[in-house]
């Protein structure tokens, strides 16, 4: 089924606060649409109200034709407890939920129609649905989509394996396998790429170009963006304003800077002529002053001829300064852009390590029933290394290793002298748990005080509605802010970033590459963010694949 979706109108937010109004959207058959703007600018409140999930504020959404199947697939930071692989996929795809509907349509059969609605049409409907949605042959397709990604669960069945069982690798890929099985006529994806490797990236980027129905989604990864989108939807919550833009990513990059820079150049241009027309009027207005004073002192209260002269003069200055007055109210009133929050992010620098910072000698580290190794590297001082390879691969566990975090089974490894490691792990672990983000934070930091905490927090956008929330009830983008806060503010010499860009908005993962190529110490970075490592300076690359290590 071709289906087109329209938003007219829309007002989205949470209570009071109203994050975006007055958009407009039309979804075609073919249009992929990436939202795109900072964290909080509403990106996911939106999805939320295409996919009928909440009520708008204010506007409209229509779908045509009326029964489309559409899928909105948010971000799943934590697992259902007891759900299985095939759960998991029933209910990402749909398919569940069509089930049930089918089945108690059915059910109500049995029962004698009721308030004019014939039960009969309802089942003809919920079956359509149920069709629609790809439930009657999942079972067949689904072990096959499972093989392709490389899901094996160990031997066991999908219908065995719990959700909470697997890595964040292997959820990341039955969530991709649920996306590949779906069958939405209108699909919108919030954060499709987060946790994904290379192979997983491709694999989804082709499924998206060959989707013949609308998309909305939602992504930080610019490299997915730029190969994926027809239109860029930007959420501008500085400026208060929607926009769309058409020709793609990169083509929107290019559009945006021009528009930003005509603005800027208007308010200048603006400013500098009232500006100009206010200090001609206050002049105007100085020498008609000092003109009726001269005359008065000058001119003796019998000399008419003198008076009226003086007289005349004074009104013609008083004519001109409202003559430039209403020059100045007659000015077309232009609004200065307003600056956008930026992340102004460093890293703090220690003291230079020892010339040797970490080894690994024929070193074998086992995790559960993964084996990495055996392994031999050396990192030296000042080196920044690339470490990329599929999940799963190891590359976590080498880190472990490096760190001195996991004793290899065999072998060895040692932390060299002087060595201080600044870390944001996969599950940005360094700040969580129940207590508040600036008690937790002080933990990690005690050499800060408290309002020295809550100053550099708020540099990375958490002030004070987030300060005292349990570190647990953060969003992970949140929490990364948090992490990087975190590297500002001690002093480090190893640097370890292990996929920093999951969960970070475009602008925070444009401020950490700036701060990256800034820093001057050891640097080790896992990820698979495609721009990021175009961008970043790296002197080597390391392959980390089924638990071997390989220089590339």
């Amino acid at each position: 089924m071709t289906a087109t979706l329209v938003a007219h109108g829309l007002a989205g937010g949470y209570g009071h606060r109203t994050l975006f109004d007055s958009l407009d959207l039309t979804v075609a058959p073919g249009d992929v649409v990436g939202v795109v703007g900072a964290n909080g600018a509403g990106k996911s409140t939106l999805l939320r109200l295409l996919a009928g999930v909440d009520a708008p504020q204010a506007g409209s959404v229509t779908l045509a034709p009326a029964d489309a199947f559409v899928g909105w697939l948010p971000q799943e930071h934590e697992r259902v407890t007891g759900e299985t692989v095939v759960d998991y996929v029933g209910r990402r795809t749909g398919c569940a939920e069509a089930t049930r509907a089918m089945e108690s349509a059915a059910e109500a059969l049995r029962e004698p129609a009721a308030g004019g609605i014939d039960p009969a049409d309802v089942y003809s409907a919920a079956l359509d649905r149920w069709l629609a949605s790809g439930a009657a042959d999942l079972d067949e397709r689904l072990p096959v989509v499972l093989a392709d990604l490389g899901l094996d669960f160990d031997g066991e069945r999908a219908e065995q394996t719990l959700m909470t069982s697997l890595s964040g690798g292997q959820a990341a890929r039955v969530g991709l396998a649920a996306l590949l099985l779906s069958r939405f006529d209108v699909v919108l994806l919030d954060e499709p790429t987060n946790d994904l490797d290379l192979d997983g990236l491709e694999r989804l980027e082709a499924f998206v170009r060959g989707l013949r129905g609308g998309v909305v989604l939602v992504s930080h990864d610019r490299e997915f963006l730029s190969r994926c989108v027809t239109r860029v939807l930007e959420l501008d919550l500085a400026q208060g304003s929607n926009r769309v833009y058409g020709g793609g990513y990169d083509a929107y990059l290019e559009e945006r800077e021009t528009l930003r820079r005509h603005a800027r150049e208007k308010y200048d241009e603006f400013a500098d002529k009232k500006a100009d027309l206010v200090s001609r009027a206050r002049t105007q207005r100085e020498w008609s002053s000092q003109g009726v004073r001269n005359a008065m002192k000058k001119s003796p209260d019998n000399d008419k001829i003198k008076r009226k002269a003086a007289s005349e003069s004074s009104e013609k200055q008083a004519q001109k300064v409202r003559q430039m007055e209403s020059r100045i109210a007659r000015l077309e009133e232009v609004e200065e852009p307003r600056k956008e929050w930026q992340l102004v992010f460093t890293i703090g620098s220690a003291p230079r390590s020892s010339s040797v910072v970490s080894t690994l000698s024929a070193a074998v580290i086992r995790q559960g029933d993964f084996t990495l190794g055996p392994v031999s590297l050396q990192v030296n001082a000042g080196e920044r290394i690339g470490i990329t390879g599929p999940n799963g691969a190891g590359k976590s566990t080498l880190l472990r290793a490096l760190l001195g975090h996991q004793a290899p089974a065999e072998g060895t490894a040692s932390l060299g002298v002087s060595v201080r490691v600044g870390e944001i792990d996969q599950a940005r672990s360094q700040l969580a748990g129940p207590a508040a983000l600036a008690d937790a934070f002080e933990t990690v930091v005690p050499e800060m005080a408290s309002g020295e905490v809550r100053t550099l927090l708020a540099k990375f956008g958490l002030k004070a509605e987030h300060v005292n929330r349990p570190v647990g009830e953060l969003s992970p983008g949140e929490r990364t802010r948090a992490g990087m806060a975190v590297l500002q503010a001690q002093g480090v010499n190893l640097l370890v970033l292990d996929e920093p860009t999951n969960h970070l908005d475009l602008p925070a993962i444009e401020q950490l590459e700036q701060a990256l190529d800034s820093y001057d110490g050891t640097l080790l970075l896992v990820t698979h963010d495609r721009r990021m490592l175009a961008t970043v300076r790296t002197d080597r690359h390391w392959r980390v694949d089924a638990g071997r290590v390989t220089e590339a």
